[in-house]
C-alpha cells in the first residue's frame, strides 16, 4: 500500500478515534481497515474513497470544529439536494462535495 494512503488512514483514525469509525464512514468491513493499517494492499476504489474522505475532512476542518464537521458529513445538506455528504464520499462524488463546501464557506462570509 502506498505510504500516503496508509498515512491518511492513520490520520483519519486519529480524528475519528477508531478504525471502526473509518470503516463505517467508507462503508467497508471493520476488519478491512485493520488489514490496511497492517500493510495489506488496497484496491483503487477504496483508495479513491480514502483520498476523498481525507480531502473533504481537511476542507471541513478549515471551516468547522471537529464535532460540527462530523455533523456536516452525516446531516442532510441542501447544497447536495438534501443528501448526506458521507453517501457522496462513498459514491466518489468529489465535485459535488467540494462545491457544497465552497458554497457553505461563501455563505459564512456573506
Amino acid at each position: 500500500m502506498p505510504l500516503a494512503t496508509a498515512s491518511k488512514i492513520r490520520a483519519l483514525r486519529r480524528d475519528f478515534k477508531t478504525g471502526a469509525a473509518i470503516a463505517d464512514l467508507l462503508g467497508v468491513n471493520r476488519s478491512q481497515v485493520t488489514r490496511w493499517l497492517r500493510g495489506a494492499g488496497i484496491d483503487p476504489l477504496n483508495a479513491e474513497r480514502i483520498d476523498l474522505l481525507e480531502l473533504v475532512w481537511a476542507s471541513l476542518l478549515r471551516q468547522y470544529e471537529p464535532a460540527a464537521a462530523r455533523a456536516w458529513l452525516f446531516g442532510l445538506n441542501p447544497h447536495l439536494g438534501d443528501r448526506r455528504p458521507i453517501d457522496l464520499v462513498r459514491a466518489g462524488r468529489a465535485e459535488e462535495l467540494l462545491r457544497a463546501i465552497r458554497a457553505e464557506r461563501a455563505e459564512s462570509f456573506a
